[in-house]
């Protein structure tokens, strides 16, 4: 007999499914309407204003131009649209000279692959064009005549993807930045708070989960990272969205710093799980540094969010510099050495993050000293 359980854990895994799902939906409205207008505006230019009768590559570019994000849109969707528009025109000229059939298929395919290795600069690119070279010998009649028709199509409905996407729709690029760089921004600030937590208790293994916990902070970075892409091209080709290019910029330079503490967090991770591991002494200052650091990196989401209210970063920041460098002169204990240098270069790293210099940055610190 199956435990009632059992339908219970299906019902909740059925409920979380659906959550993900119907957010998916929600996170992608836009592009939806996007391909939806696309493909419509493609398919009837090629139509009714080159006078196609059946276009089938201009909606098929279309959708192919809108499967990329915003910040590979402006290189790697131009990309996608040259493989596509240099396949078909290949594959329209071996099927008028080779005429269809299953032999001339497979060297279409050979010589569209050597194609796209020769012009292309990466392995989308070689995959576009053999797949646009197999769907002229496979879906599309081919082989009476070349009038590279089809070649149009795709570069009609690559072209009026971009248009559209440029135009219509375009995301926020502030909302974007915002949203990828909280969850960074949280992350690390529990961590810090972790590792402050496993001096205090003197927790070898405390430590040691914080570490991980720092390591997994790579895939939110990253997330972080695309974000200043797809924010940075969305005010390249939306004129919409040109008037926030200040603010992504500084945004863009606040997401390479950040980069920089969370490195330097990972390190601080593992001088406090070396110094517990081998029962060293760690001052209890040490973790209120930690606590200011972590109040640091929460105020600085805020300041970003609002490109205000900097003092909120800089005061604990400095402050966390200063407790540390304060203990650093009682103790000739390496660990405690690790731990202060690490935290003076997060302190360092978060004052660039809202505006300093490197240079004013490293003088800020220093002049924090006791």
């Amino acid at each position: 007999m199956i435990p009632d359980r059992f339908f219970e854990d299906a019902a909740e895994r059925s409920r979380v499914s659906m959550h993900v799902r119907w957010n998916r939906v929600r996170m992608g409205w836009r592009v939806m309407v996007q391909a939806g207008v696309a493909v419509a505006l493609a398919w009837a230019t090629a139509k009714w204003l080159w006078g196609h009768s059946s276009p089938f590559f201009a909606p098929v570019s279309a959708v192919i131009a809108l499967g990329t994000s915003y910040h590979q849109r402006g290189r790697r969707a131009f990309e996608l649209i040259a493989a596509v528009t240099l396949g078909i025109a290949a594959a329209d000229l071996l099927a008028f000279q080779l005429g269809p059939g299953v032999v001339q298929l497979g060297v279409a395919v050979f010589v569209a692959i050597g194609l796209g290795l020769f012009f292309g600069t990466s392995q989308l690119f070689v995959n576009q064009v053999a797949v646009s070279a197999v769907l002229v010998f496979t879906v599309s009649t081919a082989g009476t005549h070349v009038s590279f028709a089809r070649a149009l199509d795709a570069l009609t409905g690559g072209t009026i993807a971009l248009a559209v996407a440029a135009v219509l729709l375009p995301a926020n690029p502030l909302r974007l930045l915002r949203d990828a760089a909280r969850p960074v921004l949280e992350e690390l600030a529990a961590v810090l708070g972790d590792i402050a937590g496993a001096l205090r208790t003197r927790e070898p293994d405390h430590a040691e989960a914080a570490l991980v916990r720092a390591r997994g902070i790579d895939e939110l970075g990253a997330r972080f990272f695309d974000a200043t892409l797809e924010s940075r091209e969305t005010t390249r080709i939306s004129p919409a969205r040109r008037r926030a290019r200040d603010s992504v910029e500084f945004y863009a330079d606040a997401a390479a710093r950040i980069d920089l503490a969370v490195r330097n967090v990972r390190v601080l991770a593992r001088g406090a799980m070396r110094a517990l591991a081998l029962d060293e002494n760690v001052p209890p200052e040490v973790a209120e540094a930690l606590d200011d650091l972590a109040a640091a990196v929460l105020a600085l989401g805020g300041a970003l969010e609002r490109g205000e209210a900097f003092e909120g970063v800089r005061g604990p920041a400095l402050r966390a510099a200063s407790v540390a460098t304060h203990v650093l002169e009682g103790t000739t204990n390496l660990s405690v050495s690790v731990i202060v240098g690490q935290i003076r270069s997060t302190a360092t790293d978060l004052l660039t993050g809202i505006g300093y210099t490197y240079e004013e940055a490293t003088e800020a610190v220093r002049e924090a000293a006791p």
